[in-house]
């Protein structure tokens, strides 16, 4: 029998426009959100992981109370060189998102940075030195 698989990360949002725009700068790519949107999804590549995004009334009554985002890193995204991880990271910054651990060269031989999306899902940034 086959395993499971990691098939999507999912997140919720209190805007999801805002939420668009902070995943955008990730790297994801979004068709037009539709005003009376409650879930939406980059465009993936068949076989890659998705990412999931719930507005939070739908959020609710998926999960019957509030959601409230992590305090820890929900999924980590490489980059292609530790000169990506800097830009990205200003990139957020500049478009007025929070950037929680500016970039450093972390002690396992990767350059690293936390960001936070809008509704303070921390997402990492990573790669190798």
């Amino acid at each position: 029998m086959q395993k499971p698989k990691l098939n999507a990360v999912g997140v919720t949002s209190s805007d999801l426009e805002k939420s668009v725009a902070f995943y955008t700068l990730l790297g994801f790519e979004f068709a037009a959100v539709e005003p009376d949107a409650h879930h939406i999804e980059p465009i993936t590549d068949d076989g890659q992981v998705r990412l999931m995004i719930d507005d939070h009334e739908l959020a609710q009554s998926l999960i019957g109370e509030a959601p409230v985002p992590p305090n820890h890193a929900m999924f980590a995204m490489l980059c292609a060189s530790p000169a990506q991880v800097d830009t990205v990271a200003d990139q957020v910054a500049s478009a007025g998102f929070s950037v929680v651990k500016e970039p450093w060269d972390a002690f396992w031989g990767q350059r690293y940075a936390t960001v936070a999306d809008p509704d303070g899902y921390l997402v990492d940034l990573f790669a190798p030195l």
